[in-house]
């Protein structure tokens, strides 16, 4: 797992740890990693864009299965782009040579932000126009062309989710378009008000981060030939942040919601899916979700409101 210790790679080792065994599940990262995930299976050191010591890892562990998660979101992106072109695109090609001269089977996820303001909004379907306008959204649709093109001509076995916006309880946001969502269960519990950057009539495709790390596992355990495509959009909900607000208004009746636009954020996030269809993916390989927004809703205050203002008041 490269790119490890964001939101998704903790969850995802600890998934694949139990269903593979804990020594079979590498976890590396350019950071210093906590002590629980240190001590929780293999840690190393591995950086994307240093090809050599990436071809050693792979030889001296003699890794089956690649997931690449190394990547500058959205709106932090457009503040670095250089370095968001250095990680998310000489990365990707670092990682998609290795992978087809070791014959790996590699996932590279994808995002709605992969799509741009000329792509059908509602639903965006897995096939039409993406013109992203965002160093992110271009960086991945790259990375799903060049693995598809990696695919038909080295053999590649190259799988891509296209993400929504994933909601979990155990990671900060990391300045992604849709990281409000996470936001405002962490302000409702410290505070009581929350102050949002998008405007409350944006709808986004969401996620709870236990159906996208299923769904991860599920489509890199899939048959080969049970795939017609190889990048797939994935979705489980689409909400607004008023609609989330009135939601989590039923567990924090007094939380205040203030709207200040970040107009950065705002054009990115109107500019992506409002909704996500993905009936290829229920299809080829079975996909189902289990969350939709009152359970997300629910779920995120039993993690995350055991010591907080709301447990006390309860």
């Amino acid at each position: 797992l490269l790119g490890g210790l964001g939101q998704l790679g903790v969850g995802l080792a600890k998934l694949l740890r139990k269903h593979f065994g804990k020594n079979n599940v590498i976890l590396s990262d350019i950071r210093k990693p906590a002590d629980n995930v240190f001590y929780s299976g293999p840690f190393i050191y591995a950086d994307i864009l240093d090809y050599k010591n990436l071809r050693e890892i792979v030889v001296n562990n003699r890794i089956t299965w690649l997931f690449h998660y190394s990547a500058l979101l959205s709106a932090v992106g457009e503040a670095n782009v250089p370095l968001a072109r250095a990680v998310n695109i000489t990365g990707l090609h670092n990682v998609l040579d290795i992978a087809a001269e070791h014959n790996l089977r590699l996932f590279v996820p994808s995002t709605i932000g992969a799509f741009g303001p000329t792509s059908p909004r509602d639903p965006t379907p897995d096939l039409c126009i993406q013109r992203p306008r965002t160093i992110y959204g271009v960086s991945k649709v790259h990375a799903e062309l060049m693995g598809e093109y990696y695919h038909y001509r080295y053999g590649l076995d190259f799988r891509c989710l296209r993400y929504p916006g994933i909601i979990s309880a155990d990671s900060q946001p990391g300045g992604g378009t849709t990281d409000y969502a996470v936001q405002i269960f962490h302000d409702a519990i410290k505070t009581g008000k929350f102050q949002c950057n998008l405007k409350p009539d944006t709808r986004l495709p969401m996620m709870y981060i236990d159906d996208c790390l299923k769904a991860t596992l599920e489509v890199m355990e899939a048959p080969a030939e049970a795939l017609s495509m190889r990048t797939y959009n994935i979705s489980a909900m689409s909400f607004t942040p008023e609609e989330l607000a009135q939601e989590v208004q039923k567990h924090v009746p007094e939380l205040q919601v203030t709207y200040n636009v970040d107009q950065v954020r705002q054009a990115i996030a109107d500019s992506w899916p409002m909704n996500f269809d993905d009936r290829n993916a229920r299809r080829d390989w079975g996909w189902k979700h289990d969350y939709d927004l009152p359970e997300l809703v629910t779920t995120m205050f039993s993690f995350l409101g055991s010591d907080s203002r709301i447990a006390q008041a309860n």
